[in-house]
């Protein structure tokens, strides 16, 4: 390829980012620890974590025991992120294009479907409620009034706003969400913290530090629920912005980067949901919490606050879009990524639309959402990070290759230790989970649902050691071998 010629392509990869889900060449590795932090900063200056500070509070914690609570559970889960991150500097490839290496070329399917599915969910939740806020704006500044039925063309014009802002920035891809991530950090991560500072100076501080602690049981249950709120629903996202690291990149680094990153807004945004919550607001038993946080508020605060909003859950859309995208890709849909992402919009929007005009209901299902997810989620990141433990090296020409001359083939595509892994630590995690929308609505309770770890929330944690520990006892092996075998055919390449 001549200079100009590489030039152009450089100019391209700017504009629009062509790569799909093909390793990354150690020589365009140039991304730093701190891209990575605003990231995930933008990602989680979300007003869905308005709705999470309401379910600490309506547990019985008081207000410092739900900061504490959201602090744990919110850097430590990313904190988790940031490990899956360092597979994505090491084999320069999406998270679940590296799991190949792991679940085998065709084993690889269901954990990558589990993940697409977390991801359309998400991007669904986000897309309604990104349309909430803008409705909500539209209240205020215009006078509009009634719900999303009452108003179905503004309702559907809010949706598609958001979601082609949302496709513009995804489409783009690695380097224009980088930009876009930090500027938003900057600017709307402001307006959430002027939110913050006038709580702080107008709320009844005397009757919230009055409030009784919650159990040592109730606290527990908080941390899991923002857990799985929060971090766990991105662990299998961690590798896929990482991808463009340096390879000189510290493992700590990528650690810290996705805890801190994610970890301060979440506990600022979770934090204003506790307080509101605590303050009498009425948002935990809101069915719109985007309405229900616009009326608590005064309108010089609400405003910006709402914007803010919007931002946040774009931002986090379209990382979130971005990564689906990836990971459509890497469950054998071979179109390019641009297309990819048009995909996955479509759906969300189909979705997203069909639950504000067709359906009633918002708080319930969510939380139930999050909680059956992390179950799967924990599973496969189990299995994930064990296999990190030995594995140092992904063969980049095996990942994209899905015919049985793989080497990530193993037995009919599928590695059976990783996979038994998977599906057990799934299997038991959901004997512990009790999917409950509402006092009267239940979908399925496990027969362990009333057990101390079922009633503590624990079920995702379950699945998150008993996977990881399995394949620690069934596939170990195989892997210090393998990459034995491929460290000493490099050595052998680099005599010759």
């Amino acid at each position: 390829m001549s200079e100009s010629q590489a030039n152009a392509s450089s100019k391209v990869l700017s504009r629009v980012e062509q790569r799909g889900i093909e390793p990354v060449p150690a020589d365009q590795r140039n991304g730093s620890p701190g891209q990575l932090f605003w990231v995930w900063f933008a990602a989680n200056i979300s007003i869905l974590g308005i709705p999470l500070g309401a379910t600490v509070i309506a547990l019985g914690l008081n207000i410092w025991q739900a900061i504490l609570a959201t602090a744990i559970g919110a850097f430590g889960s990313f904190a988790i992120v940031g490990v899956v991150s360092i597979a994505g500097r090491r084999g320069g490839a999406p998270s679940l294009t590296l799991s190949r290496a792991v679940f085998g070329v065709r084993g690889n399917v269901g954990p990558t479907l589990v993940a697409l599915l977390s991801r359309l969910g998400w991007e669904t939740v986000n897309t309604m409620t990104g349309a909430s806020a803008l409705l909500s704006l539209c209240v205020i500044c215009f006078g509009v009034s009634g719900g999303y039925k009452d108003i179905p063309l503004l309702t559907l014009a809010c949706v598609l706003i958001f979601v082609l802002l949302t496709a513009v920035i995804s489409v783009a891809g690695h380097s224009f969400i980088l930009t876009v991530q930090k500027w938003a950090t900057w600017i709307f991560g402001a307006l959430t913290l002027l939110v913050a500072i006038y709580l702080v100076t107008t709320v009844d501080w005397g009757t919230l530090l009055a409030g009784e602690p919650g159990s040592v049981s109730a606290f527990i249950i908080a941390v899991g629920t923002i857990a799985s709120g929060t971090g766990i629903g991105w662990v299998n996202s961690g590798a896929d912005m990482a991808r463009y690291q340096k390879t000189s990149v510290k493992s700590g680094s990528l650690i810290l980067t996705a805890a801190a990153g994610a970890g301060i807004p979440l506990v600022i945004v979770i934090g204003v949901g506790s307080i509101l919550t605590a303050g009498g607001s009425g948002l935990a038993s809101a069915a719109d919490p985007v309405a229900a946080v616009r009326d608590a508020l005064p309108v010089w605060v609400s405003v910006p606050y709402l914007i803010a909003a919007f931002a946040g859950l774009l931002m986090s859309n379209n990382l979130s879009v971005y990564s689906a995208g990836l990971t459509t890709i890497t469950l054998g849909v071979r179109i390019p990524r641009v297309y990819a992402v048009v995909l996955d919009v479509v759906i969300t929007t189909t979705g997203a639309m069909y639950f504000m005009l067709g359906s009633d209901g918002f708080y319930g299902p969510f939380v139930t959402f999050i909680s059956l997810l992390a179950v799967p989620l924990t599973a496969w990141a189990g299995v994930f990070l064990v296999d990190m433990i030995v594995r140092r090296r992904y063969d980049a020409d095996a990942l994209l290759d899905l015919n049985s001359t793989s080497r990530y083939w193993y037995s009919h595509g599928m590695n059976i230790p990783a996979m038994a892994s998977w599906l057990v630590a799934l299997v038991v995690g959901f004997l512990f989970v009790t999917a409950r929308v509402s006092d009267e609505v239940v979908w399925f309770s496990g027969p362990l649902a009333d057990t101390v770890i079922g009633e503590n929330g624990l079920a995702w944690l379950v699945s998150l050691l008993l996977g990881g520990a399995l394949y620690a006892l069934l596939g170990l092996r195989g892997i210090s071998a393998e990459d034995k075998i491929e460290a000493v055919a490099e050595a052998d390449a680099e005599t010759k």
